[in-house]
């Protein structure tokens, strides 16, 4: 197995109902990764930690359920805010509201953020690898496919 190219952390084993989406993305298009369960609330000296090694143990990218991350790496930190009881705009506004020189990638809340983040750091670790563009290349060309093959909704 290849040495983990993208980081997946997140503060609580409940947010892996979302995150699974992020690793089941970064797994189609083959790009390797890691999952860690990291709080910055319970465990944060393991999640500082985990993102100042991260760069010298080979992660070009960390896709995170909270953006925390950002401020012990300059690595890209891409984050996928948490549905909520605020439907994830408590976690959404959290990570658009970083101090400036703390950049976090924010992506939609939920599933959708999840799956684009995936594709979003496939997109960055293919400027160093290009066999990842033509794995994203590929995917989208099964989208397009997928759409094309059934376009009028009504004639189901």
């Amino acid at each position: 197995m290849a040495e983990p190219l993208v980081g997946v952390i997140m503060g609580s084993r409940s947010d892996w109902d979302t995150m699974r989406h992020t690793a089941e993305t970064l797994e189609s298009l083959g790009v390797p990764f890691e999952t860690r369960v990291l709080s910055a609330h319970r465990t944060p000296d393991e999640l500082a930690e985990y993102a100042a090694t991260a760069e010298d143990r080979g992660l070009e990218v960390i896709i995170a359920a909270a953006g925390g991350a950002a401020a012990h790496t300059t690595l890209p930190v891409l984050g996928v805010p948490m549905e909520s009881k605020l439907s994830g705009l408590d976690s959404l506004l959290s990570m658009v509201q970083m101090p400036a020189g703390v950049p976090v990638g924010t992506l939609a809340v939920g599933k959708p953020g999840a799956v684009n983040a995936a594709i979003l750091a496939t997109s960055i670790v293919a400027g160093a690898h290009p066999e990842y563009r033509e794995r994203l290349r590929a995917h989208r060309d099964e989208q397009r496919a997928r759409v094309l093959k059934e376009p009028d909704p009504s004639a189901e």
